[in-house]
């Protein structure tokens, strides 16, 4: 490629998009590496050691990502969250090529990708390895592939689909309330004539094809995730996580600012002469946001949704700035990227790890963002486990075992206690269930996250308080405040092989 057409490509829509996509990669790089792992993070890294087709919590998808990164870049904290940073690039690249589909200009495609950046669940996504930021990327390239399978009636785009539908099942199963919406655009469209398709029905076959390594993985194991899912929703209704569904499309899904934009962007499909081919898309959108909705699921499940809809309203908007005096058109643009800016970076201090731990500005962060007060304090939990063990007998040291109460514990003494001579930690919970417990059995075990010795005495005959879990900037979270103490017990009052079989839960 000579000089000239490389600085043609540099300069198109597309290359400002590919740029815009770079820097908000490198900012991440640059500050993905502060505070640490998140809970859910360790846990997904721990299932990374362990690839399979299936897990507890999730499909194979984000713990394979996770091993790669872990291949390339170690236990790095910025290694490590590279590909969910890398995802969010992506989205908002094709949240620009959507709005071009759409019939936008450059303005208009990067109104689209900047409208996408800024929306607090993709820039928390782009700092945490999880597959919310892998289910994000899969919906929008569906929603970008459907808008180029409506505008060109080539009934081809249906096995891209189909596969990407695939692999986004590999990755949440949330993706089948999307499918809906699909298969209800379908029906409610002109689309329905691609039903006779062999095209579609392929792309059918194709997603099934992909999915179907887990399906056989969920069947050998009774379909423990259904049991899982089932589980963890009791517990979000239970405890009010999905009371704020409403209210969370507001403020989490999308970003305030942006709201005029995905407003229209509604309009656009269902009112507009020319989004009428792309009416499928409006109600891809609807349906799957009201199964959400009448299923109780949390406010983030649809942020993935608000892509094709910031898309169409970027459009909307840049024909509006169109068919203004210059005068005026220049005053709403200042308006409109200035509120965009201001909402980006307002959001992005409460979703991205860039305050300084205990700063006025942390306390108030951290009132707003759980996340970051789970990524504080695993290594002084290991250290301290690490002293309890070190301080056992010989004798007992050899067979000693680690129990951890959750995944967050396991998954940190699991990354940091090797350089501590510890044995891997157990645990009743989720995938690790699956692993047992060990040959031989522990004993003595050191119990990490009981919440209190009460809870403990039904199954062992002493157990004796060790330590407390702690953190260097005292930081209350889960750990020091719900269950902080670590027990070191003995002599089980049922054999390990019947004590497992009743210790099975989820979190």
């Amino acid at each position: 490629m000579n000089t000239a057409h490389m600085r043609t490509l540099l300069f198109s829509d597309t290359g400002i998009l590919i740029f815009l996509a770079l820097a908000k990669l490198i900012f991440h790089i640059l500050t993905n590496g502060a505070y640490g792992f998140h809970r859910d993070e360790l846990a997904t890294l721990d299932d990374a050691r362990y690839l399979a087709w299936g897990y507890v919590a999730y499909p194979p998808v984000t713990p394979f990502i996770a091993r790669v990164a872990l291949e390339l870049f170690g236990a790095s904290l910025v290694g490590f969250r590279f590909f969910a940073a890398l995802a969010q690039s992506i989205a908002i690249v094709l949240a620009g090529l959507i709005a071009r589909e759409l019939g936008g200009k450059r303005h208009a495609q990067l109104l689209a990708a900047v409208a996408v950046a800024i929306a607090p669940v993709s820039l928390g996504s782009s700092a945490l390895m999880q597959y919310v930021a892998f289910d994000y990327l899969w919906w929008v390239l569906i929603a970008y592939l459907m808008i180029r399978l409506l505008k060109s009636d080539d009934p081809r785009w249906w096995l891209g689909i189909g596969a990407v539908i695939g692999i986004g099942m590999m990755t949440k199963y949330a993706m089948a309330f999307y499918v809906a919406g699909i298969v209800a655009g379908v029906l409610l469209t002109p689309t329905r004539r691609h039903l006779t398709s062999a095209w579609l029905w392929g792309g059918v076959a194709l997603s099934f094809l992909i999915f179907l390594p887990n399906l056989v993985w969920q069947l050998q194991h009774d379909f423990i995730s259904l049991d899982f899912l089932n589980s963890i929703h009791a517990r979000d209704i239970q405890i009010g996580r999905t009371a704020g569904f409403l209210t969370d499309q507001l403020d989490t899904s999308a970003n305030p600012v942006t709201l005029p934009l995905w407003i229209a962007g509604l309009a656009f499909y269902f009112w507009s002469a020319s989004g009428a081919r792309f009416r499928m898309i409006g109600w891809m959108a609807l349906v799957t946001f009201a199964l959400f909705w009448l299923a109780q699921g949390r406010g983030y499940y649809t942020a993935p949704l608000y892509p094709m809809l910031l898309a169409a309203g970027a459009v909307v908007l840049e024909r509006w700035f169109a068919s203004m005096s210059r005068a005026r058109a220049r005053v709403a643009t200042g308006l409109a990227w200035s509120m965009l800016i201001i909402g980006g970076i307002v959001f992005a201090l409460f979703a991205l790890p860039i305050v300084p731990i205990n700063s006025a500005l942390w306390q108030i962060v951290n009132d707003n963002n759980v996340d970051f007060r789970d990524e504080i304090g695993w290594e002084e939990l290991t250290q301290t486990v690490a002293q309890i063990y070190h301080a056992l007998p010989a004798n007992d040291k050899a067979r000693a075992g680690i129990f951890a109460g959750n995944y967050g514990e396991a998954g940190a003494l699991n990354l940091y206690g090797g350089a501590f001579g510890l044995p891997r930690a157990i645990s009743g919970i989720n995938s690790y269930w699956l692993r047992g417990y060990g040959d031989p059995p522990p004993e003595p075990v050191i119990i990490v996250g009981a919440p209190s010795a009460e809870y403990l005495s039904p199954l062992f005959e002493s157990c004796a308080l060790a330590g407390h879990i702690t953190n260097k900037y005292d930081v209350i979270n889960e750990e020091t405040r719900d269950h902080p103490y670590i027990f070191v017990c003995r002599r089980p009052k049922q054999p390990w092989d019947e004590f497992w079989k009743q210790f099975r839960y989820f979190g």
